[in-house]
Formats: C-alpha cells, sequence, structure tokens
C-alpha cells in the first residue's frame, strides 16, 4: 500500500442566442485559453457510430426532422440556433414549441468554454470539485483537510467551511446525499464522516463546533485492519453509501440501520472508483487497478459470490467511471491514456485468466507513459468506443458525461495531468474543446446541471469557473495574484 499517491429555458434565451448568432461566429473571439480542436485524427468515425448509443444520442440532442430537413432525403444534423428559433415561430414541429431533444441540440452548441472565473484560491491541491444535482450547491475537497460547500445562487457565498476529521493524506472523495442534506467525505483510512450541510454553522470544525458522524468500514472479522477509502457515493434514495478500498474491496453502509451490510472482495488490486448504475441501487460498477471493470448485481451477488459480469480493454488501471444512468452504458479513465464507452450487455461473464497487459516497468506516480504503448490494444478488448488526447498520471483523473438536461449527455468531459479539460464528442470522438488556465493537474471538473458553466480545479490550489457566455466580468488571462482562500 501506499499513500504517496492516491491510485434556463429556452424560450426566453432564443431572442439573445440568436443575435449572438448573427453578430459573429461563437467560437471566434474567445479567450486564447480556450481552444477548439479538430485534428484530421479525431474527425474519424468512431466504431460506436451504427451503435444504438449513437442512435440514442441523436434521438436526445438532435433536431427535429422538419427543421434538418434540406431536401428530400436530405438532412443536416447540425442545424443553427437561427434556423431552429425561425423553425419555432412558424411551427415546423406541429407542437408550438422546442421538445427536449430540440432544446438539447440548441445548448449544446454553446459549450461553457468562455474564461475562466476564479471561485477560490487554496494553499493545497483540489483533490474534488462536484455540483449538487440541481446545480445549487458547489463541493471542493481539498489536500489540506478542508472542504468548501459554496451557495451557488448565492453568488458562490461559502455556505459551509468543513475542517476533515482524521484526515490520512488528503479527502480522496466526497459525495453529497440526493436530498442535499448531508455531505459524506473519505480519506485514507476505513471511516468515513458524514457532516450535515443544512446546518446553520457555518465553521464546521470536526467534533469542535459540530459533529462528523463516523461510519466504520472496516471488518471486524479481518481484525479492523487500516485501509484507504478511494471512493464514495450515495445510493439514489440517499439511505445507503457504497466505497471502494485499498483492500481490493467494495463495501456498502446502511445508513439506516447504521452498519455495514455488504463486503464484497471485487479485484485483484485497490478499487480505485465505485458508483451505482441507476436508481434501482441493485447494479454497481466497480473499477481497479486490476484494469477490470466489473458489474456487481445485489440481487444475486449472496448465491454465486461473483460479479454479473466483467469488461476487458484497459491496459492499465482504471482511475474513474461514469454511469449514463441508464442500466446499460458507462466510461472509465484509465492509466492507459483513454477513456472507453462500455455496453454491459457486451461483458464477458467472468474474469479472464490472463488479463495482465501491466507494463510492470512503469508506474504512473512519477512516470510519464510510454510512448510506444499509446498504439496498443487489448486483443479482447469489449469497449464501444475509446477516446484519447487527454493525460491520466499521478493522481486518479475523472471523467463523465455532459448533462443530460442541457446537452442529451452528447459530450464526455475529463481533467488532464496537463493542466487542462478537454471535451469529446460522444459519437464521432472529436476533441471539441480544451479549456487551459491551471498550472497543474486538474484531477476533477464538473458541468452544471442545467446552465453551460463547468468549474475545474486543480493541484494549483484554483477553482475556476468557465461559462458561456461568462459573467460580465472580464476573464482571468494569467493567475491571479489573490491572497489565498479568497473568494468570488
Amino acid at each position: 500500500m501506499y499513500f504517496l499517491s492516491e491510485g434556463t429555458a429556452i424560450n426566453d434565451m432564443g431572442h439573445w442566442f440568436s443575435r449572438l448568432e448573427l453578430e459573429s461566429e461563437l467560437l471566434e473571439g474567445f479567450s486564447s485559453s480556450y481552444e477548439v480542436v479538430g485534428s484530421p485524427a479525431y474527425k474519424r468515425p468512431l466504431s460506436s457510430l451504427d451503435h444504438e448509443i449513437a442512435q440514442l444520442t441523436k434521438l436526445r440532442s438532435g433536431p427535429h426532422e422538419n427543421l434538418s430537413r434540406v431536401l428530400p432525403g436530405k438532412r443536416e444534423s447540425s442545424v443553427s440556433t437561427l434556423k431552429m428559433l425561425a423553425g419555432r415561430e412558424a411551427n415546423f414541429s406541429g407542437r408550438g414549441r422546442f421538445s427536449t431533444a430540440d432544446r438539447c441540440h440548441v445548448l449544446s452548441k454553446y459549450l461553457p468554454v468562455n474564461g475562466p472565473w476564479v471561485v477560490d484560491q487554496m494553499n493545497t491541491r483540489a483533490y474534488v470539485s462536484q455540483f449538487s444535482a440541481d446545480g445549487s450547491l458547489f463541493v471542493a475537497a481539498f489536500q489540506g483537510s478542508h472542504i468548501r460547500i459554496y451557495n451557488v445562487e448565492r453568488g458562490w457565498k461559502v455556505q459551509k467551511n468543513i475542517l476533515a476529521r482524521s484526515l490520512r493524506w488528503t479527502v480522496t472523495d466526497t459525495s453529497l446525499s440526493p436530498d442535499q442534506r448531508n455531505l459524506a467525505y473519505a480519506t485514507m483510512s476505513p471511516i468515513v464522516h458524514i457532516v450535515n450541510v443544512g446546518s446553520t454553522t457555518t465553521e464546521s470544525l470536526a467534533n469542535v463546533t459540530e459533529i462528523h458522524d463516523g461510519l466504520d468500514f472496516s471488518d471486524e472479522d479481518n481484525g479492523g485492519y487500516s485501509f484507504g477509502i478511494f471512493s464514495v457515493k450515495f445510493s439514489t434514495d440517499g439511505r445507503e453509501v457504497v466505497a471502494g478500498s485499498s483492500d481490493n474491496a467494495i463495501y456498502v453502509y446502511d445508513l439506516e440501520a447504521n452498519k455495514l451490510t455488504l463486503r464484497i472482495s471485487a479485484h485483484t488490486s485497490d478499487v480505485n472508483t465505485v458508483c451505482f448504475v441507476d436508481e434501482s441501487g441493485h447494479l454497481i460498477f466497480s473499477g481497479s487497478d486490476d484494469n477490470l471493470c466489473k458489474v456487481w448485481d445485489r440481487r444475486c451477488f449472496r448465491a454465486k459470490g461473483k460479479p454479473a459480469g466483467v469488461l476487458i480493454g484497459h491496459l492499465e488501471g482504471i482511475t474513474f467511471l461514469d454511469s449514463r444512468g441508464d442500466g446499460r452504458y458507462f466510461i472509465s479513465n484509465g492509466k492507459d491514456q483513454t477513456i472507453k464507452l462500455w455496453d454491459i450487455r457486451k461483458m464477458s461473464p467472468n474474469s479472464p485468466r490472463d488479463h495482465g497487459f501491466r507494463n510492470s516497468q512503469w508506474d504512473y506516480r512519477w512516470m510519464d507513459y510510454p510512448p510506444q504503448a499509446r498504439e496498443l490494444k487489448h486483443p479482447g478488448d469489449q469497449s464501444v468506443a475509446t477516446y484519447r488526447g487527454h493525460s491520466v498520471l499521478r493522481t486518479l483523473i475523472r471523467c463523465y458525461f455532459s448533462p443530460d438536461h442541457s446537452t442529451g449527455q452528447k459530450y464526455i468531459y475529463t481533467g488532464s495531468y496537463d493542466s487542462c479539460v478537454y471535451v469529446y464528442d460522444l459519437v464521432t470522438g472529436a476533441q471539441v474543446a480544451k479549456l487551459q488556465y491551471h498550472k497543474s493537474a486538474i484531477r476533477d471538473c464538473s458541468w452544471h446541471p442545467n446552465y453551460p458553466m463547468l468549474v475545474s480545479s486543480s493541484w494549483d490550489g484554483d477553482v475556476a469557473k468557465w461559462e458561456f457566455p461568462g459573467n460580465g466580468e472580464g476573464p482571468v488571462s494569467n493567475r491571479p495574484q489573490l491572497g489565498r482562500g479568497h473568494v468570488h
């Protein structure tokens, strides 16, 4: 075990958008910190183009057929905002309004790439940054024991400043409960702490100004030995917490019964990432340093004691995974410098005997990825698509689907060790944006669920906000010389 590094309604915005589009091309004249990427290497269609998820994405983020029709039998996939607005006024769709897909088609054109504006600066590395489900709160966690919860709707005012308890190395993960009343945070210890977010106490010093309840994930049958927790997530109903640990296991804790209800010896190496698959809570995804993603069905686990399936394709360990929420698809970030898209209907029933493609001479904690390894592909790769361009080194870099409400999950975005945020088109694999400002690795980033706003947090201690079109203030061109801890 090592501890040096842890393994708006469119109807109301129509005139505004059309005016902007008539005045200029929106992707020109932005700050130099933003780059639109369209290299030939990324314009080649992925093998997923004819896959079901490509069709689902088009249905959720494509314009109405009457708006996209150019000539009989011919359609354009990208319809301008001006044409969309004109079509709505003329009622081309016959509905007199935009559908959900129409709205996503318009909003997904306006990526949160302008800026950035600094939200906060701290003296220690930022490890976690996440919007709440409704976007009203934002959580940032730092290596120096601090977790800050900002009220987004009140000008990013710090609603709660939490000083973590029993911190080992860093806050590895946080998770807000669905009702946004509680925050769970994990460190390199078997104890997950719960903080009352809704209390009136702003300065939450563990067990001094406020109680931080501890959930003990250690197994008494195994002597209660120490291990670290890399990943923690609430279930959709808020009744359970799932965790992935450095002892190769997955844990499920029942909050109502206040006890550990499940421990799975899930992998042969650190479990860096776990999450519930969908609202049912029956299925769990896990990703590990053993290069495998696994699916666990709790309805049959006790009888079989095995995963429902295994997904093979990464050549190095998995740092993070994100569920699409439909019970079928998810993405994973890997130390092989790729994001992979998976369909669990393609999974294998059991782990392969030989899945070891790891380069034993390479260590992502302090070495660059071998150039010759970038062209390698697992002979049994079961992924639907692979996305390349970002860098996964030194820390557990996270990746996500873009929001359903505003983009129809049309994009994938990720932090990167090279201090940038990358945005990929889900279907084509094109790298559509590269956000540059930070001076160190970006471990985490989060796209607002409803608005074109993205927040990145970096090891340089800065939390930065990217928007479209901006907040009326001038963005930073270089790292500003502000006092540490400054918030605006």
